[in-house]
């Protein structure tokens, strides 16, 4: 008898690769070991004035980190105006959107209050500035500060697309976007949608198909994340390395326990108050949130938060379209509550200036308040120069940390980034429309899932 197989018989074997997560923390450790490598490497050259010119592995990281960075910020301005449109003519009425508004920035103040009191808390412990053994020499006032003005700068847009141009020093011409213009046009093209009505579908059946359009493209990059993961956080130790860690030892250990703190404690505990899975959450968002820690932006990984947010969070598509881009201009607490508390007493204590109760009022205050001011020009060194400048402190001491600025950004922004996923969880789930199957499915390994809900996605 025959017992051979024939080629059709014999069954294929594919090649199964780490799951997404797995990818990531491989991307992390390849990241950290490259950098290392490069740093050691050191420059090719340095000219006459000093400036180094980075060898080829640096340059390579830098190349492939930028790349995926600058994909992501390209997805945003056709992703936030799109999506939001669409959410917004799902709405059955303004009314409800309205209410889920204000909630979610209701919530965005108290978890920015609970992390400014631990920032305030931290920084008076540990006392940071009279720690610290970097020199005065390096007191300097930073080129970009906040005001309260840029509040409304922000919210009015310079044109319809909320673009904007800048010429460099060799004539070209760059183009920059701010997130809450487009966020508040698409409101105001989402709602006239509304009020037109019938006349409307033509246009929402092209805005609908765009959007399924854009959100594909956003899945193939996507898969680029954890190539990208070498990249970003491989130039940032070749870069920056950890030498300056040693004058600002006390600051930084501040800066990080009340980033742990807030992530790992203040967030589980307020998931768990409102009856959800700490570890369902952090694994569904572990995709924005390591992207955030490595790329260090907050609006570059907006369209994997509201992605998570949607497909592995269960928060309607209708409103993490609205939640997702305003929190990642105004939601911080890394960078707005954390960051500027604990700076700016570590300025008043190097300075030797005392703070006063008043002024921790005002800390509290600009923290919760002035994330919203700043949002046309986000930054956390905008946000300290707007604290310094609301307290009367020299400004001169935002030069002194800007030696390990990167090395904390990327705490910050990873903590800012879950803050972002976090609230339109606790939102949607205590107005009842969170899908609670989505939020406890079993992750299957990949960045979110490609087969979410039609009906999750849809509507609220």
């Amino acid at each position: 008898m025959n017992t051979s197989v024939t080629e059709t018989e014999r069954p294929t074997r594919r090649l199964r690769l780490p799951s997404f997560g797995v990818q990531v923390l491989i991307g992390l450790a390849l990241g950290v070991v490259l950098g290392l490598v490069a740093r050691s490497m050191g420059p090719d050259s340095v000219d006459a004035a000093g400036v180094a010119d980075p060898n080829w592995l640096t340059e390579t990281l830098t190349t492939v980190g930028s790349v995926f960075v600058t994909l992501l910020r390209t997805i945003v301005p056709p992703l936030v105006f799109l999506a939001i449109v669409a959410s917004i003519a799902n709405l059955r009425d303004v009314t409800g959107a309205a209410r889920l508004a204000w909630k979610t920035l209701a919530w965005f103040a108290i978890t920015a209050l609970i992390a400014v009191a631990i920032g305030i808390t931290l920084g008076l412990v540990l006392q940071p500035g009279d720690h610290a053994s970097v020199s005065a020499d390096a007191a300097s006032a930073p080129s970009t500060t906040g005001s309260w003005l840029d509040f409304l700068t922000g919210l009015v847009p310079a044109n319809v697309l909320g673009l904007e141009g800048s010429a460099g020093d060799d004539g070209s011409v760059g183009l920059s976007f701010n997130v809450l213009q487009i966020l508040v046009v698409a409101i105001a093209v989402g709602i006239a949608t509304l009020k037109v009505g019938a006349d409307a579908d033509p246009f929402l059946g092209v805005v609908r198909s765009a959007l399924s359009v854009v959100q594909k493209i956003l899945w193939w990059v996507i898969l680029l994340a954890p190539v990208a993961t070498v990249g970003l956080l491989g130039n940032a130790v070749a870069s920056y390395g950890w030498d300056a860690l040693g004058s600002l030892g006390t600051f930084t250990v501040a800066v990080y326990a009340g980033l742990a703190l807030v992530l790992l404690g203040v967030y589980p505990t307020l998931l768990r108050l409102n009856g959800l899975s700490v570890k369902q959450f952090f694994t569904g968002a572990w995709p924005a949130i390591s992207l955030a820690f490595v790329s260090r932006s907050s609006i570059g990984t907006m369209p994997v938060t509201q992605a998570v947010t949607e497909r592995n969070l269960g928060v309607p598509r209708a409103y993490s379209s609205f939640a997702v881009p305003l929190g990642a201009t105004t939601k911080m607490d890394g960078c707005a509550s954390i960051y500027p508390a604990i700076a700016a007493i570590f300025v008043a204590q190097f300075f030797g200036l005392d703070l006063s109760v008043t002024d921790y009022v005002l800390i509290a205050f600009v923290s919760v308040i002035g994330s919203a001011a700043t949002a046309g020009v986000t930054g956390a060194t905008v946000m300290l120069t707007l604290t310094l400048s609301t307290l009367g402190l020299p400004l001169e001491g935002v030069g002194l940390l800007l030696a390990i600025d990167p090395i904390l950004d990327m705490g910050r922004t990873a903590t800012n980034v879950a803050g972002q996923a976090l609230v339109p969880t606790i939102v949607a789930k205590r107005e009842g429309i969170l899908d609670l199957d989505t939020y406890n499915a079993r992750r299957t390994g990949t960045a979110w899932r490609e087969d979410a809900p039609a009906e999750q996605l849809a509507t609220v």
